[in-house]
């Protein structure tokens, strides 16, 4: 098959040997994939990965240990745990220290003819929901963890620092709980989307330092991200980091415990909840996607995701 994999240069490879399924696990045929921000910090050295890239998809199983899943149009979750150690037993299996994840560590990627999942991992597309917009299921997942972690009172205020495609899913979601809420960016095409839907946002260089936040999401992907989210947080409030690099965040922890500041990781979350947003309309994706192109021109599609204020590209195998 072919696949866009990584071995230290991102290349094409024409004749990739096929997954083939552990015990338990489905193979599925790959419909379309996402380039997100993981994938292109993996190719500047981002946990070291080598194989084939890519975590977000949809596609449609074709093997399965039980008969009633082929056929069937599935999304899957990235992290693939043991299910037996002390870790999984008390329920966490993302955090599973010995997972393999999707395209990011140990496990070949969907960015090819076909990946591997365990069936637990797979989720059932709603007919409602396109193939485009299942690809977003991962990081709208992602977007609602926010909530899962932080109990967000649609009395306080809020601020996402961030306009990326993450920053515009986990705008959509932190709306829905009826909080004050204002988005910090760096590129009006990509706030006006936002602004569309009745969001308040706010160009970087105009933002208001004096006026400060219950709780602030970082969904920069980078060190002066995190800084600038700092500086948007009130005292004994709370800040929720999304973002993940290649390289070091120098951090002055002084500040935080002088003020107080609980800060909070945000990892993957819950699909089901995201499928269900997006069958009902209630989180828009399909403005956030710039092109879809053929697999064969998958090197070119990352350089173009690679681009200072680029939305989603999607790539079709």
């Amino acid at each position: 098959m072919r696949a866009l994999v990584y071995d230290g240069e991102l290349k094409l490879v024409p004749d990739y040997p096929l997954p083939i399924p552990s015990s338990g696990e489905a193979l599925i045929r790959v419909l379309l994939a996402g380039i997100c921000n993981t994938d292109l910090e993996i190719t500047r050295g981002y946990m070291g990965y080598r194989g084939v890239l890519g975590h977000e998809f949809v596609g449609v199983v074709e093997q399965a240990p039980e008969p009633g899943w082929r056929g069937r149009r599935v999304v899957g979750e990235i992290n693939c745990a043991c299910g037996a150690c002390p870790t999984c037993q008390r329920g966490d299996a993302p955090h599973c220290p010995h997972r393999t994840t999707l395209g990011i560590a140990g496990r070949d990627g969907a960015m090819a003819g076909y990946c591997a999942l365990p069936v637990r991992n797979l989720h059932v597309v709603p007919d409602e929901v396109t193939d485009a917009q299942a690809v977003f299921v991962e990081p709208l997942a992602a977007a609602l963890e926010i909530l899962d972690r932080v109990h967000l009172r649609p009395t306080e205020r809020a601020i996402v620092v961030g306009d990326g495609k993450l920053g515009l899913l986990v705008a959509q979601v932190l709306r829905l709980t009826g909080c004050s809420l204002q988005v910090v960016g760096r590129h009006a095409d990509k706030l006006s989307i936002l602004e569309g839907m009745g969001i308040d946002v706010c160009l970087e260089r105009a933002v208001l330092l004096e006026v400060l936040a219950d709780v602030v999401v970082d969904c920069t992907g980078s060190p002066g991200g995190f800084d600038l989210a700092r500086r948007l947080v009130r005292p004994r409030g709370r800040l929720v980091l999304k973002s993940t690099f290649q390289g070091d965040n120098p951090v002055n922890l002084t500040g935080l415990v002088v003020d107080e500041v609980t800060l909070i990781g945000s990892r993957c979350g819950p699909f089901a909840p995201a499928l269900r947003l997006l069958a009902q309309d209630l989180v828009r994706v399909d403005d956030l996607i710039e092109d879809r192109v053929p697999l064969d021109e998958g090197v070119a599609a990352f350089e173009r995701a690679g681009r200072r204020g680029s939305l989603k590209v999607l790539v079709e195998p």
